[in-house]
């Protein structure tokens, strides 16, 4: 089912304006902040009422502030650097008085009839939750359109999670759920939009798009970011029944990490000591290895642009995989801090 804007239609000119408040967590960066609030100010507002909240850990004055158009309404609040992005969310959200809540990261860029169709959306689909998809930049880099693929994999459909780059959803729904998990470094989305699908649909819908303008370029950038995320992995299973379905992006990520070293040690220790037990157990990694591997890498080829190659989607996972493993063995050692956006 599409979702296009049917505002004009619905909404005559006389009636009250729609309440949106949008939450935006931030740390760091301004200048993707800056596209970010630019383009909320180029938004379709016709019957919307809208105002933003910024919830940033940099302690200097936001320069993005001074470029802000006049007609945006943008409130600032401080939070401490150990809190998580989840609390900031959180006391964005304790601040509003909106009908709505637009939960929007601080590096994304909206296309302009964003708001009235994911308005619409909720609506038409009789959801409690919505995003938008996700579209590449023009200049794309091979990451970039791996990453975007993997983020539209299940379009136009209600789905059991939704990234929280971009969320639309009413404000007494947050409520419901008890707002974002604050216990959890990452991983948070996951974990909110689950218990937002417990009340009703969570759509992700083509109608409209989005652009990360912060996504992943390189794939050394990407190894570091996916350790950090991996590390609320086993965090985020607590308190919540988890779906078949998900179990594979816990279990694989480790799994190949562990044949692999097997392979390797019991393959270097059978040319050594000229071991066919060694062997054996060398080759039988191999195997375990290759089947889920080679399975997940032709899965994201028959996903992707022709402009990306099957070895590119085999370096991704080739990096990927190895710093989901160390991520989750790691946050399951020790507590771990936040960059939110930074």
């Amino acid at each position: 089912m599409e979702c296009t804007s049917t505002l004009a239609d619905n909404h005559q000119p006389s009636a009250l304006p729609i309440s949106v408040s949008f939450v935006i967590p931030h740390k760091g960066r301004e200048t993707l902040l800056i596209d970010t609030l630019d383009s909320i100010a180029q938004l379709a507002i016709t019957g919307f009422n809208i105002d933003v909240i910024i919830v940033t850990k940099n302690i200097e004055p936001l320069r993005a502030l001074a470029l802000i158009p006049p007609h945006l309404s943008v409130q600032v609040i401080n939070a401490s650097d150990d809190v998580s992005i989840s609390t900031q969310r959180n006391m964005g959200v304790a601040q509003v008085n909106s009908t709505y809540l637009a939960f929007i990261d601080a590096d994304i860029q909206l296309a302009p009839d964003w708001l009235s169709v994911m308005h619409d959306c909720l609506h038409k689909r009789g959801a409690v939750l919505v995003s938008a998809h996700q579209q590449a930049p023009e200049d794309a880099l091979m990451l970039e359109h791996i990453r975007t693929s993997l983020a539209n994999a299940e379009i136009d459909t209600d789905v059991t999670f939704l990234p929280g780059r971009n969320l639309f959803l009413r404000t007494e729904h947050f409520g419901l759920v008890g707002g974002f998990p604050e216990h959890l470094t990452t991983c948070e989305d996951y974990y909110f939009t689950h218990a937002m699908s417990q009340l009703g649909g969570c759509f992700y819908t083509s109608s409209t798009s989005y652009i990360h303008l912060g996504e992943d370029k390189l794939l050394h950038e990407m190894y570091n970011k996916e350790i950090w995320r991996g590390q609320s992995n086993i965090a985020s299973l607590q308190g919540r029944k988890i779906p078949l379905r998900e179990f594979p992006s816990f279990i694989i990520p480790p799994f190949l990490l562990l044949m692999a070293c097997t392979m390797l040690i019991t393959g270097v220790g059978a040319w050594i000591v000229n071991s066919e037990i060694l062997l054996a157990i060398a080759l039988c990694a191999f195997i375990g290895f290759l089947l889920p591997f080679g399975a997940y890498c032709i899965r994201l080829y028959a996903m992707v642009p022709k402009t990306v190659s099957l070895w590119d989607v085999i370096q991704f996972y080739a990096v990927y995989f190895p710093a989901r493993a160390i991520g989750t063995i790691k946050g399951s050692i020790h507590s771990i801090t936040t960059d939110s956006h930074a």
